[in-house]
């Protein structure tokens, strides 16, 4: 039956399958920073070239949507290169570390930057979500189910964080992204 539920909510919903690098169930839009920039380069919008983050006269709004874009790809160390010129004390800087140490196999630091992210900011329910489902991927239902508690008793019922996590739960395996 659960199983059955997430298999059918993936088919109504093929979009919520594939957009959790924020809080929305819509996959960040291509741009240059992944359409035409190569590894290690973002597209800085005044000057319309690619360039290191460093570089970048971006504001920090157009440095998130690029660590999402990049994430989305699965450019992860291009994410966190961005991430690393960005406010460490903004929760969503913290959840994106944790996406991001998560995707590329370290555990217990994403664990760590989630946690940092929700101490910073106990509503942040994409931080719960995909502690969840790092929770599930490592056994933990216990705590996944926690999470997924925490983020339906903080105004989080059918969002993405809540649908993601429930299908993690559900089938053992969260969304690819």
């Amino acid at each position: 039956m659960r199983l059955t539920l997430a298999a059918t909510l993936l088919a109504a919903t093929p979009m919520m399958a594939l957009a959790a690098g924020s809080g929305s169930s819509t996959p960040p839009t291509p741009t240059e920073t992944t359409e035409q920039c190569v590894e290690g380069l973002v597209f800085d919008l005044a000057t319309q070239t690619c360039m290191t983050p460093e570089q970048s006269t971006n504001d920090d709004n157009a440095m998130m949507d690029a660590v999402r874009e990049l994430s989305y790809e699965g450019r992860y160390a291009d994410a966190r290169q961005v991430l690393d010129l960005l406010d460490p004390a903004d929760s969503m800087v913290q959840t994106y570390y944790g996406f991001t140490a998560r995707k590329m196999g370290d555990m217990d630091g994403a664990m760590s930057f989630y946690q940092a992210a929700l101490t910073i900011d106990p509503n942040n329910n994409l931080a719960r979500s995909y502690m969840g489902q790092g929770m599930v991927s490592m056994g933990d239902l216990v705590g996944a189910q926690a999470q997924l508690t925490e983020i339906r008793a903080r105004d989080g019922r059918q969002t993405w964080p809540e649908i993601a996590l429930r299908m993690a739960i559900d089938t053992g395996v969260g969304p690819s992204y």
